[in-house]
């Protein structure tokens, strides 16, 4: 992954105004449309301070988020209501390329304009706020400079006020990060606890902005929001003591010096929000040079359709079948292989994968005393020696990753088990994704081996009761908006057939999701049979359709209702539609992303006549062309387009 930055002093970017209402900073982004202001309310230089973020586009300015209140708590002192604004540092442009190994986009250029205000508190401390405005959003992190002290954290007051008639998406929280999305306003506002990311539309509907953080490291733990002391003051919260069956701190200790993780509000359009990098173009550049071994692509999965597959050794072979039939590099190795039979072992499996082409990756329970769930094989990943020992192994036989599962906290404790586990890996040329785990916080971009999270009520549900069968096709017309912006998502997606609870979701929609989420390790998770019964169009699409893409574009949606987007590799482009409601819908589709000039042979896969049933077309496209494409209602469509020679 390589990376290079551009820091440049720039003067004109910043104005100082000083009025009877407020001191007032303006910091703005390259682009000019993302502002920033830091703000004493009271036109003096000591107390209480905040930031106003507000977005300009077609001549127009909307206050997106009013009010953000800044500040932290140590257990020596409070840095937050007396602060005394020692100056302002001299603005500086961050311009940055850098090569990512997996995402929504391979090649990014982002740039900010970064600006220091340094405080003291009464007792003479230092506190310094660093305050990015990027051009699809604004960053801000804390900083202890000074150079010795060992303090805990007592509190953070980072809190966003949100007017109430600001339309909202929200998870409320649980340590897995699985739950539905809410959408609401005004008298409909719940109050509690909620995970990121969060989704906001302004009055007026002019800006979106999303909450989250970001470079998230050792030094502090993942933080939530919460409004219950006020629905419109979304204040960030450290993690519930109980977490993680109340193993750890839930109160970060840290020494100086120190920066906190970034926070992060990404702003603009929707086009915006899905294209946003911004997450992990926050977050520190890798540690890991050599790279080479670091390879995205599909997986076959038995647990979907058999939730004890891996323990049988004639089921594990299938599954390895599979995928060398439909081209797909890996195959998971599950729950239970610890304890697998009939007519093989461990071992046994690996080897007959291997000689089928694809390569195996294998599951852990490893939340320790954190989580009672009692599947094996258990606790193999909690220390450095453990690690070293099963990742020996797992290289001799030829494993290429491992997913690591049910973490359930996110205190510092946890978060550097996360990363100890992601370094320990990377030693061994070891791929990693998570299950039962926090929302990624741009460790994608640290370390390029952590390939993908579940934090999200994925296909698995399907498994877990009759609920998600009615709310799958609304939520996955949300997540594109919201979980899927800020990193990898494991929602093992694309299923014909049904698991121990059924789908309404059509044909069309399932094979629009290999398009629509995005994961470096994408799991399909139908059994054989499933894909085996599919056109050729449909099973050749995912034969070859990509699991990393060059560029992302959002062409047209709104959450919960529909949402249609379209992805690159190389020359190709492949774009698949959703719908999320219960009426079909007929929707003009539009090709302004194609490169001018050149036409594409486009495979089209839609709805056919019933939910099982695909409307499979050929067309010639180009830039000024427009399909209509007929959705059965929670229905979708998916399609490949090639340049023509």
């Amino acid at each position: 992954m390589r990376t290079n930055t551009i820091r440049t002093t720039i003067l004109f970017l910043i104005t100082c105004a000083v009025t009877s209402q407020a001191q007032q900073t303006t910091l703005e982004s390259p682009n000019r449309k993302i502002i920033v202001d830091l703000v004493n309310e009271h036109a003096a230089k000591a107390g209480a301070w905040h930031l106003t973020i507000k977005y300009q586009t077609d001549g127009k300015v909307t206050e997106a988020v009013p009010r953000i209140d800044l500040g932290l708590v140590r257990n020596d002192q409070d840095f937050s209501g007396n602060l005394v604004l020692l100056k302002t540092g001299k603005p500086v442009l961050i311009n940055e390329q850098y090569t990512a190994l997996h995402g929504k986009q391979l090649n990014r250029a982002n740039t900010a304009n970064e600006l220091t205000a340094y405080f003291e508190t009464p007792g003479k401390a230092k506190m310094n706020v660093i305050i990015r405005a990027w051009n699809d959003g604004v960053t801000f992190r804390y900083e202890f400079p000074e150079k010795q002290g060992s303090f805990i954290i007592k509190d953070e007051r980072t809190t966003f006020s949100i007017p109430q008639q600001t339309m909202r998406w929200m998870e409320k929280w649980n340590p897995a990060n699985e739950g539905l999305y809410t959408a609401m306003s005004d008298e409909k506002i719940q109050q509690q606890d909620w995970c990121y990311p969060a989704l906001f539309n302004t009055p007026g509907k002019a800006c979106w902005f999303l909450l989250h953080e970001a470079d998230v490291n050792r030094d502090y733990c993942g933080t939530k929001l919460r409004n219950t002391a006020d629905k419109n003051a979304y204040k960030l919260t450290f993690p519930n003591p109980k977490d993680g069956a109340g193993q750890g701190d839930s109160l970060p200790s840290i020494k100086l010096p120190w920066k906190s993780p970034w926070r992060v509000i990404i702003a603009g359009s929707l086009t915006d929000i899905v294209a946003s990098t911004l997450v992990e173009d926050a977050s520190a550049p890798s540690v890991i040079k050599n790279t080479d071994w670091i390879r995205p692509g599909a997986v076959s999965w038995n647990y979907w359709s058999n939730n004890h597959g891996t323990k049988d050794y004639k089921i594990v072979t299938t599954f390895a079948d599979l995928a060398a039939r439909m081209n797909w590099p890996y195959t998971l190795l599950d729950w239970e292989w610890d304890a697998m039979g009939n007519g093989g072992t461990l071992e046994d499996a690996a080897k007959y994968i291997l000689s089928k082409g694809v390569r195996p990756l294998i599951w852990y329970n490893s939340g320790g005393k954190h989580t009672y769930v009692p599947a094996t094989p258990r606790d193999r990943m909690l220390t450095h020696e453990s690690r070293v020992a099963e990742f020996t192994k797992l290289k001799k036989l030829g494993f290429a990753g491992v997913k690591v599962d049910f973490f359930e906290s996110e205190k510092q404790d946890m978060i550097r088990y996360y990363l100890d586990i992601l370094e320990d890996a990377a030693s061994f040329e070891m791929m990693v994704y998570f299950h039962g785990c926090m929302v990624p916080r741009g460790w994608a971009r640290t370390y390029p081996n952590m390939m993908t999270n579940e934090a999200v009520r994925g296909a698995e549900w399907y498994n877990n009761g009759p609920e998600f069968t009615n709310t799958a096709p609304e939520h996955n017309c949300i997540l594109p908006f919201t979980r899927n912006v800020v990193g990898a998502m494991d929602y093992t997606p694309v299923t014909f057939t049904n698991s121990q609870f059924p789908h309404l979701t059509s044909y069309g929609h399932e094979l629009a999701l290999s398009v629509i989420f995005e994961s470096a390790l994408q799991h399909f998770a139908d059994r054989p049979e499933g894909y085996d019964a599919l056109p050729d169009a449909a099973k050749s699409f995912l034969k070859t359709v990509p699991v990393i893409w060059e560029q992302t574009q959002f062409v047209d949606g709104y959450p919960g209702k529909e949402v249609i987007m379209a992805r690159r590799k190389g020359n190709d482009w492949y774009m698949a539609g959703i719908n999320g409601e219960i009426r079909p819908k007929k929707k003009k589709i539009t090709f302004g992303f194609l490169k001018q000039g050149v036409k594409y042979k486009m495979t089209l896969m839609a709805d056919g006549q019933h939910d099982k049933a695909f409307d499979i077309q050929q067309h010639v496209v180009d830039q000024s062309t427009t399909i209509e494409v007929q959705l059965l209602r929670r229905g979708g469509f998916a399609a490949s387009l090639v340049p023509l020679q």
